[in-house]
């Protein structure tokens, strides 16, 4: 039997950090497999468990099934922690949304998967978006029909990331949450990549400032890195108010644009959302079990 494990789970959501986060991880592999710290691969996994918990809805697992799967995704490695990423733990993108809510099914995933790991301390990652930009991203690719479909299903103003929390608390009390918005990314990316890890916020990773690097222009960056060279001692704190000044001056606009397009859509609703969004972070800020990460 595989020692007790402390098992991320980062689970999307969909159309947010799109896999640079595990990329981050695993440019940093070696490193923090020397800590005891598991990046696997996602080839080890995605398929893996998404079988198994498949298998689930229908008899219980196996005894012995949560060995057998570690084993196979460690390989051999030695970890007391293991992250594992995939923005479909949940469900596909057509099931982000369902029955006016996100991610129906994520109450029942999650309960599944802290079953499979009874054993381990489990805990959920999971990144939020403006309902305003999240709807047309995860329904860009979707039939009309299948569009109309969920716009008749739910008013996007009544849409709250706190009911999916407060529905995988009561479905897995035990498991921890940590949640951030993806348009916060850019100024607690390093953060979150060393949480994510279980690292001290001091402790070195490369790719620390990969998400900055996306949005802001050449010349900002360099200028950016020699700031940091010549101010080695800075906090967190002062890091983000330097980070947001560099940006007020060098983003790229068009890297910042989101576009919405969704059939019906006004102005004043796309207001209304994203103030209804707002007001929603300060209830998840606030919600038992739940780790709030915010610049």
């Amino acid at each position: 039997m595989t020692d007790k494990l402390q098992i991320i789970f980062h689970t999307g959501a969909h159309c947010t950090d799109e896999d640079r986060l595990l990329k981050c991880l695993l440019r940093n592999k070696e490193d923090l497999a020397a800590q005891k710290i598991s990046v696997p691969g996602p080839g080890k996994y995605r398929t893996l468990l998404k079988e198994t918990i498949k298998a689930m809805e229908t008899s219980a697992a196996a005894p012995g099934a949560r060995d057998v799967l570690v084993d196979a995704i460690l390989d051999d490695e030695i970890a007391e922690r293991m992250i594992l990423s995939n923005e479909h733990f949940f469900g596909s993108q057509r099931m982000a949304l369902g029955d006016g809510m996100f991610y129906p099914d994520a109450p029942e995933r999650i309960a599944s998967l802290k079953h499979l790991f009874e054993q381990d301390n489990v805990e959920i990652f999971m990144a939020i978006r403006n309902p305003a930009t999240f709807l047309p991203a995860v329904l860009q690719k979707a039939p009309a029909q299948r569009v109309t479909e969920i716009l008749g299903q739910c008013d996007p103003r009544n849409l709250r990331w706190s009911d999916l929390f407060a529905r995988i608390t009561a479905a897995a009390p035990n498991v921890r949450l940590t949640v951030w918005c993806n348009e916060d990314l850019p100024l607690i990316w390093g953060e979150l990549v060393r949480t994510m890890a279980g690292l001290d916020m001091g402790a070195k990773i490369a790719g620390n400032f990969d998400m900055l690097a996306e949005i802001m222009d050449k010349e900002g960056m360099q200028r950016f890195r020699v700031y940091l060279h010549q101010n080695p001692e800075m906090t967190i704190e002062q890091r983000r108010r330097v980070i947001m000044a560099f940006l007020d001056k060098y983003a790229m606009d068009e890297e910042l644009i989101e576009e919405i397009d969704l059939p019906g859509w006004s102005e004043a609703l796309v207001d209304a959302v994203t103030a209804a969004y707002e007001a929603d972070i300060d209830v998840i800020a606030n919600l038992p079990g739940v780790r709030f990460l915010a610049p």
